[in-house]
């Protein structure tokens, strides 16, 4: 049984604050109060610290894997797939770019921006619901307004996904996530999505990425700036 002889002196002085307030002098008659008054002032912040602790692991590295001939997006955890799903890829005439990319900003239902086109959030929206802009301006990973292009490589770059796929996604990365785009299927792009490989393994087309280029990440839930072009 806790006695008061177990309490740190930290909260043997919170608590004997508690007691002076309430009036309560008699030392061997304020035992109870002063386990009670202990009890009461750290059990809040030994639930917080529990929470703190379980929802930021350190040790937890996620990054998202697209494959571009597969069209399928893989969404890995310390190298283990937690989620595959379909997705669309960019066209011939407008092919999604490969390499190695970081997720920049985060957009809940965002609004379209076009050359003399705006379309706010709803069921017309071509971007759907939720936006992951990548460090390379105009790209990124988005949700649909054409559920039956999954599948397909008619984007004008960017990764397209159902919107209730792009809203699992969403929940499940955070700023700064890599985000790796590949054009060739390697042994590593066979493990993750299986069947296999074609093409030589070490053959995955580089995009013109700056490196020098500042990510600067913004978390938003209204907008998608205005000069973001992306496919309709």
């Amino acid at each position: 049984m806790l006695s008061v002889n177990d309490l740190p002196p930290l909260v043997m002085r919170h608590a004997a604050r508690v007691m002076m307030r309430a009036g309560v002098n008699n030392t061997r008659s304020a035992s109870g109060w002063l386990v009670a008054a202990a009890l009461l002032l750290t059990t809040p912040a030994v639930s917080q610290h529990t929470v703190a602790a379980s929802a930021s692991p350190s040790h937890q590295k996620q990054h998202v894997v697209v494959s571009i001939p597969d069209r399928k997006l893989a969404l890995l955890e310390n190298g283990a797939v937690l989620m595959v799903f379909p997705i669309a890829v960019g066209a011939d005439a407008s092919p999604s770019p490969t390499g190695q990319f970081q997720i920049v900003t985060r957009l809940a239902n965002p609004t379209y921006y076009h050359p003399g086109i705006v379309i706010p959030p709803g069921l017309d929206n071509p971007i759907g619901t939720r936006w992951l802009g990548l460090n390379t301006k105009g790209y990124g990973i988005h949700g649909t307004n054409a559920p039956r292009s999954i599948g397909e490589a008619t984007s004008h770059g960017c990764v397209r996904m159902r919107n209730r796929d792009i809203e699992q996604l969403f929940r499940m990365v955070k700023l700064g996530d890599k985000v790796e785009i590949r054009g060739e299927r390697d042994e590593q792009i066979a493990r993750i999505f299986g069947g296999k490989v074609v093409g030589p393994a070490t053959s995955v087309a580089q995009a013109e990425v700056p490196q020098d280029q500042p990510a600067e990440a913004q978390e938003t839930t209204s907008q998608l700036a205005g000069n973001v072009e992306i496919e309709q």
